[in-house]
């Protein structure tokens, strides 16, 4: 072989290992750290119910003193059930005591948001799809400014949906269709959200029932959505989304897990996300988990 092609394909070959290490150190600087998994540490747990405590829960802070709330098939009043809402998801509450359930049907157009007021009182606004819009209602996160809403819908997306919340905005009204104010564009796709939460006025955690893997490396992941502003309703927001860890997936049973709603306690700093177990077990061992911040 002469001598200039074996020196041309040295110096092509030194050529790819400098461009392979400059790849490597931008992307140790650009990726997520390997200590960001260990941010959220689990430092306990509790049964959680299939029928009662297997959608969704939130922290209620008014009045005081009030109990964890929880969603399940077994807490739809009857009355909302039989008009073909039969699917409650992962509800949330503003910090002065009103508290929203998201619904969805089989069929038809529109998603339903629940509110009870802080005086008992329960109120419902319909929400017409937009184009292209999923008819699931997977889960609601209230801005701490109680103003704003997000909602995400299920599969793959690059997207979340930003609402006033009902009852709560002035723009709202029981007997008027919820517009869809704004949207949060995601700067990396995310699959099958499951429950969101608000940690401040521009972070959200997120719980992910994505049974791939391929998006973040890792299935079932604890996802931080971390926004370029406070949702206003005014204009749209971009999200920067990472991977933190992936959720306890532990039974007694083996199979497919499903991971549902999340909160985040501001007053304890105590995340919990629920993580429903595979066949029988689903009746036994399903844990709402707790996690607090390394």
């Amino acid at each position: 072989m002469p001598v200039r092609t074996v020196r041309q394909r040295c110096r092509a070959a030194l050529t790819g290992l400098v461009a392979l290490a400059a790849t490597a150190v931008v992307t140790l600087c650009t990726a997520p750290s390997a200590a960001a998994a260990g941010t959220w540490t689990e430092i306990g747990s509790d049964r959680a119910d299939p029928l009662t405590e297997s959608q969704g829960l939130t922290s209620v802070e008014v009045p005081s003193g009030s109990p964890n709330r929880y969603t399940g098939i077994g807490t739809i009043p009857f009355g909302v059930l039989v008009r073909g809402w039969n699917h409650v998801g992962d509800p949330d509450a503003t910090r002065d005591g009103y508290y929203v359930e998201p619904y969805q049907r089989d069929s038809g157009a529109m998603k339903m948001y629940r509110v009870q007021a802080p005086d008992g009182t329960w109120s419902e606004y319909l929400h017409a799809l937009g184009p292209g819009e999923a008819r699931n209602n997977s889960w609601v996160a209230i801005s701490p400014d109680g103003q704003w809403m997000l909602s995400g819908e299920w599969g793959t997306m690059n997207r979340l949906l930003v609402f006033p919340t009902p009852a709560v905005n002035p723009a709202t009204s029981p007997s008027a269709d919820l517009p869809q104010a704004a949207t949060v564009h995601l700067d990396h796709a995310v699959r099958d959200v499951q429950g969101c939460d608000f940690v401040d006025a521009t972070r959200l955690l997120c719980s992910s029932d994505d049974p791939e893997g391929s998006l973040f490396g890792m299935t079932k992941p604890l996802l931080q959505i971390d926004l370029s502003a406070a949702p206003s309703g005014a204009a749209d927001v971009t999200g920067h989304v990472t991977a933190l860890r992936r959720l306890p997936l532990r039974s007694s049973c083996s199979g497919s897990f499903e991971t549902e709603g999340v909160d985040f306690d501001r007053r304890t700093g105590t995340l919990r996300v629920i993580v429903m177990s595979p066949g029988f077990c689903v009746l036994t061992d399903s844990m709402t988990y707790r996690f607090t911040r390394a």
